[in-house]
C-alpha cells in the first residue's frame, strides 16, 4: 500500500516564540487542510469501504465454505476447506489493514489537536471544520448502517427451515454485520470529528 509520511508535530511553544509568527501561521493553515483530508475526505471515506469489501469477500469464502459443509458429500468437504483457508487468507491481511488504518486515524488526530492549539486563523479554522464533510460521512454511513441491519435482521426473521440452509443464513447475516460495523464506524467518525472541532475552534471567552 502506498504511503506518505505525516506532517511534522508543531514545534514546542518555548521554541514558537523565535519562529517568525506568518511562518508558523502558514505551516498551520497547510498542515492542518491536509491532516483533514486524510482525516475526514472522500478518499478516506472509500478506504473505509474498501476495506469492508476486503472483509465482505473473506467472508463470502467462509460462507462458501460452510454451505459446502453442509453437504455432507466428501468432496464437498474437501472444498469447503478450501473455501475456508481462501477466506482466512482473505480476513487475516484485511484485519492487519484495518489495524494499520485504525493506528493511523489516531496519529492524524493527535496531529490535528496539536497544530489547532498553536494559534488562530478563522480562515483555515473554518475549512477545517469541514461541515460538509461531515454530513457527507454521516449520510454516507448510515445509509450503509441501515442497508447493514436491513440484511441482518431481513434474513433472520425470513429465514425458514427446509427453504434455507445454515451456511446460508450465517453467510447473509455476516454480511449484514460487516455492512452494519463499517456505517457505524463512519458515523462514529463524523461524529467523533463535529465534537472535536467543536471545541477547539470554538470562540475565545471574554473577559
Amino acid at each position: 500500500m502506498p504511503r506518505r509520511d505525516l506532517p511534522p508535530p508543531p514545534p514546542p511553544a518555548h521554541l514558537r516564540a523565535w519562529l517568525d509568527e506568518t511562518a508558523v501561521r502558514d505551516d498551520r493553515a497547510r498542515f492542518l487542510l491536509d491532516l483533514g483530508r486524510r482525516s475526514l475526505g472522500l478518499g478516506r471515506l472509500l478506504l473505509l469501504w474498501a476495506v469492508s469489501a476486503v472483509f465482505a469477500l473473506g467472508w463470502s469464502f467462509v460462507g462458501m465454505g460452510l454451505m459446502a459443509f453442509e453437504e455432507g458429500d466428501p468432496v464437498a468437504f474437501v472444498l469447503g476447506i478450501v473455501f475456508v483457508a481462501l477466506g482466512a487468507g482473505v480476513l487475516v491481511p484485511a484485519a492487519f489493514w484495518f489495524a494499520w488504518g485504525a493506528r493511523r486515524d489516531r496519529q492524524v488526530h493527535r496531529l490535528l489537536c496539536a497544530w489547532a492549539e498553536t494559534t488562530r486563523d478563522p480562515v483555515t479554522d473554518r475549512q477545517v471544520r469541514a461541515p460538509g464533510r461531515s454530513l457527507t460521512w454521516l449520510l454516507a454511513s448510515f445509509l450503509v448502517g441501515v442497508a447493514g441491519l436491513w440484511v441482518t435482521f431481513g434474513v433472520a426473521v425470513s429465514a425458514r427451515p427446509g427453504q434455507e440452509t445454515y451456511g446460508e443464513v450465517a453467510y447473509c447475516m455476516g454480511l449484514g454485520m460487516i455492512l452494519w460495523i463499517t456505517g457505524l464506524l463512519g458515523l462514529g467518525k463524523a461524529g467523533v470529528h463535529y465534537r472535536w472541532a467543536v471545541r477547539a475552534f470554538r470562540a475565545p471567552r471574554r473577559g
